[in-house]
């Protein structure tokens, strides 16, 4: 494992993980306390459910740029940064969007969002860190565009202790290595674990993957109440402001380094084998099996000829 450090002044930075695992969160919370920090930080949300800003902005829904260059594009107008781009206690935000279920591609969505953002001067603006959410559990590709075009120096994981968020994170970290191999720098700069109920496996991921871990956020009944009910709990002075102050210091610190991804084998090894299921053996399947336990006869494409 070898490590480097970011080479741009502006740290743009990918979050990854499986839906539902806790990025939304993790992002709002992040990207709040490191602007009370003093930090300048762009939060951009590129989930399709434009979920990412809600409990930022307490529950309300922001303006997408795919649905806002739409309606513009029909009135005839550009878009501005002021449509799409929204600022609560110093943290700015916007949400890519995404089309609606059977209407289009998630992954083409993404694209058509960032050559809407370079226009708009993405690579001109002056943040010092930008945050982008990313479902890790949508394997096409614009939803690997921050790694494959490396528009990001560092990737962090949010995973649990179950094995679908593994699994993902695990993904996540082969295909940084991919692209590591075709010429890319992305590197995974750690993990951060939600819901840890102490159990430990996100721990063992992390450290046969050579991956810090970059904070564990317990399984809290008062985290849990806050976030249901839209309330930023990294605030500084707040019951877990040291813990996403201690999460802000990490993240930008934290150099992106090389990981080593886990084998199917061993990524069920980190789980006890009545929850895996790792005693069943595969029983090869027969064509009899396929029909119910007997062939049907089928008629023969032999030609027979008439003798003279």
């Amino acid at each position: 494992m070898s490590a480097e450090a970011p080479a741009k002044e502006t740290q743009i930075i990918a979050i990854y993980g499986k839906g539902g695992i806790g990025k939304s969160f993790t992002l709002a919370n992040l990207s709040y306390m490191m602007a009370q920090q003093g930090r300048r930080v762009l939060l951009i949300g590129c989930d399709p459910k434009s979920d990412t800003t809600s409990l930022l902005f307490a529950g309300r829904a922001t303006p997408t740029i795919i649905e806002t260059a739409a309606a513009r594009k029909m009135a005839g107008e550009e878009v501005t940064i002021s449509d799409v781009c929204f600022k609560r206690d110093g943290v700015f935000a916007m949400e890519l969007g995404g089309p609606e279920v059977g209407r289009g591609c998630g992954g083409r969505g993404i694209i058509h969002g960032f050559e809407l953002l370079e226009k708009l001067g993405f690579h001109e603006w002056g943040f010092d860190y930008v945050l982008l959410d990313f479902l890790g559990d949508v394997v096409c590709g614009g939803f690997g565009l921050p790694i494959a075009r490396d528009m990001c120096q560092k990737v962090i994981v949010v995973g649990s202790n179950d094995l679908q968020s593994l699994y993902v994170a695990n993904n996540v970290c082969s295909a940084v290595t991919y692209f590591r191999r075709l010429g890319g720098n992305v590197g995974v700069a750690g993990m951060v674990i939600n819901k840890d109920d102490g159990t430990g496996e996100a721990q063992a991921f992390a450290d046969k993957a050579g991956i810090p871990v970059l904070s564990a956020i317990p399984a809290d009944e008062d985290i849990r109440r806050k976030s249901a009910a839209y309330q930023i709990v990294g605030v500084p002075g707040g019951a877990w402001g040291p813990m996403f102050e201690a999460l802000a210091s990490n993240v930008a610190a934290a150099p992106p380094v090389h990981p080593s991804p886990l084998d199917q084998d061993d990524l069920l090894g980190l789980f006890a084998g009545e929850e895996t299921g790792r005693d069943v053996v595969l029983e090869p399947a027969t064509l009899e099996d396929m029909h119910g336990g007997k062939l049907p006869e089928r008629t023969s494409l032999e030609v027979v000829y008439d003798t003279v």
